[in-house]
């Protein structure tokens, strides 16, 4: 059968960090035989040349190249790709990994769309990643239509035919933003570009010990040298305009601007950012039009313009101050509605831990030249800033704590201009109401069991910020009861150490409340009780007995009763004589797993009827033997680290 894909990884001393690649793309959902996997061992010097001969000798999908060392990525993705069958190729780093049906569904995406790019979702460990272009699936993407731009790493499907038609290949060498001159070259060229944003393809992970290649240090004249290839591809294949200043834009906001701005530029050694300085002014000055800075937010509109003045001071002076700058999410209510969990919240930006205060009745008026003085910089920004607040925007993300895999949910969006008493500033406060729900937030699919974390994100006056939603109440532990939704139980709660508002699917027990039960009633074969569960509607469960030897289920209904629900089940009567029986309770009992939660009921059957014992509360003694078992190991403990003390006098 043809090969639809052939996956390129690029290889140098990767240690155990490969692992993980390696077992992603060997349990793609596309056939076997169907893809195969070229690894290009770039003259690595750790074990890994052997790891990878032996995975050669096992699996018929995978092949291995070796060369000398290149110095960087380039040659061996070159090398991959006058090796590849594959109708599409894809790039994948030796310490990333892939979605299990990345290249199932990116090769299909690109198959139905006529594509000769796509660009899968991605997700950022530790690593930034693009997020609005991922916002919503594009079958038909170009750099006019799409932020395109924001994404220039290639971990992409590109396909084979179109890369030989225009003798597209990666410059080679011990250099950087090879991939910026590579992608931005095959965007500009392609008939279609396709971008998924409905399943996460590819995982963009920063190694414990930071030793990515992107992590590492540069030479800013080595870099901003590589740069001006970048834009060469852009002078190349667009015309002077829009389109063209829309492209410099993205080099001069990221690799430049962003670089002058707030810790990212305070963190680095004095003589190393004012080397950075100057190959940013220099290029600046060389290479934008007026219309590229022009079209930046205020923030980044005024770095703009203090670079292309020269003004190294003030740029220094400008990065203090936005370090200063973060964003509050304040909860409001969290409540249940009929299954989907309904999330108020309200964000501001933040000065010194303070909100952050603007000038009110805000003009917006263009930027003259560098402001004068960084005061006056400041201002502007801030009148700026009050003049756009009506398109400011405010959405709730929730993010997989063990994939960083991000969704957007609906929003509701308020914005409110309050006035701060006798200052004649005032504070811009978003509001929202966000829904959440649970059987299609991950894109219109079930959010996977596990731990969420839920992110506000304000984008405003050049600044695109991200917060947890939080504190919460620090009393409660529980945000709102949790709920049957779906097969799953989801239960809101707020995180121990900061109060933040996450998301625990099918994998609380403790926290969900059913350590106590009221008014169990017990009926002839018919068990009734009130549980602290939401359900959307009459929900089927099943409720397991288990005594001493043996096990016995019996079905029930979970039916919404105020907040709570009410649990009913059918007894085995006959079933349940002459023994005493723990109960748990399956909110799933479809589920290809069950999982039972314990409940703190005991039936007591005999051979007519079944009454209830109640699991017995700790007695007195229990307690002060747990408390005298304390209190000794505090002595011991106290003991011993008076010893250890002596030792070291």
């Amino acid at each position: 059968m043809p090969v639809k894909v052939s996956v390129i990884v690029p290889v140098y001393n990767p240690g155990p960090y490969i692992e993980d690649c390696i077992a992603s793309l060997l349990k793609q959902s596309l056939p076997p035989d169907e893809y195969e996997v070229i690894f290009v061992d770039d003259g690595s010097t750790d074990q890994t040349p052997a790891r990878l001969d032996a995975l050669d000798a096992e699996e018929p999908r995978v092949r291995v190249i070796h060369q000398e060392n290149s110095g960087w990525s380039g040659k061996p993705r070159n090398v991959g790709i006058a090796a590849a069958q594959g109708e599409y190729v894809m790039f994948v780093d030796n310490d990333d990994h892939l979605g299990d049906e990345a290249l199932e569904r990116m090769y299909g995406y690109g198959v139905e769309n006529g594509a000769d790019v796509v660009v899968g979702k991605m997700a950022g460990q530790g690593r930034s990643v693009p997020v609005e272009l991922f916002r919503r699936n594009r079958p038909r993407a170009s750099v006019e239509n799409a932020p395109l731009i924001d994404s220039l790493t290639p971990h992409k499907m590109f396909r084979k035919a179109f890369l030989d038609e225009i003798g597209l290949r990666f410059p080679e060498g011990r250099r950087r933003l090879e991939d910026h001159v590579f992608v931005t070259e095959a965007y500009l060229r392609a008939a279609n570009v396709s971008v998924i944003g409905d399943y996460v393809c590819y995982y963009h992970i920063r190694r414990d010990d930071a030793s990515n290649a992107g992590f590492q240090p540069f030479d800013p004249v080595g870099y901003f040298k590589n740069l001006r290839e970048a834009l060469d591809v852009v002078d190349q294949y667009t015309e002077p305009g829009k389109v063209r200043d829309s492209l410099h834009r993205r080099w001069l906001r990221v690799e430049m601007v962003e670089r002058m701005r707030g810790k990212r530029l305070l963190t680095k050694p004095d003589d190393y950012r004012r080397k950075q300085f100057e190959e940013i002014h220099q290029v600046a000055a060389e290479r934008f039009g007026p219309g590229v800075a022009a079209g930046l937010p205020p923030t980044q509109q005024v770095v703009a313009a203090l670079i292309a003045a020269d003004r190294y001071d003030d740029i220094v002076a400008f990065a203090e101050w936005e370090a200063g700058l973060g964003l509050s999410a304040r909860p409001g209510t969290v409540e249940w509605r009929d299954g989907k969990l309904r999330i108020e919240f309200a964000a501001e930006f933040t000065a010194g831990g303070t909100p952050l205060t603007f000038p009110g009745g805000g003009v917006r008026a263009p930027l003259d030249g560098p402001p004068p003085n960084v005061a006056e910089a400041v201002a502007w920004v801030g009148a700026d800033t009050v003049a756009r607040f009506g398109t400011a925007t405010l959405d709730l993300l929730v993010r997989e704590r063990a994939s960083a895999a991000q969704y957007f949910q609906p929003v509701e969006l308020t914005r409110e201009i309050v006035p701060v008493e006798d200052s004649g500033s005032v504070r811009l406060v978003l509001k929202a109401t966000a829904t959440v729900d649970p059987t299609g937030a991950m894109d219109g699919t079930a959010l996977r069991d596990g731990l969420w974390d839920t992110y506000a994100r304000v984008r405003l006056g050049g600044w695109s910020k991200q917060s947890r939603i939080g504190p919460g109440p620090r009393k409660a532990r529980s945000a709102a009861p949790a709920a049957v939704v779906g097969g799953r139980v989801v239960l809101p709660y707020w995180t121990d150490q900061h109060g933040n508002l996450s998301l625990d699917v099918d994998r609380a027990t403790k926290r969900l409340g059913l350590g106590r039960l009221q008014d169990v009633d017990v009926s002839g074969d018919r068990l009734r009780t009130a549980l602290p569960l939401h359900v959307p509607a009459e929900t089927g469960v099943l409720l397991r007995l288990t005594s001493s030897d043996r096990t016995v289920e019996a079905p029930g209904t979970l039916t919404p009763a105020g907040d709570g629900a009410v649990l009913e089940a059918v007894l085995p009567v006959a079933d349940l004589a002459r023994a005493t029986w723990r109960a748990a309770l399956c909110p799933a009992p479809d589920a290809d797993e069950r999982r039972f939660l314990p409940l703190p009921l005991a039936l007591r059957g005999d051979a007519n009827s079944v009454k209830v014992v109640r699991t017995p509360k700790p007695g007195n003694v229990r307690r002060l033997a747990r408390r005298a078992r304390r209190a000794l190991a505090a002595v011991v403990g106290r003991r011993t680290a008076a010893r250890a003390k002596a030792r070291k006098a």
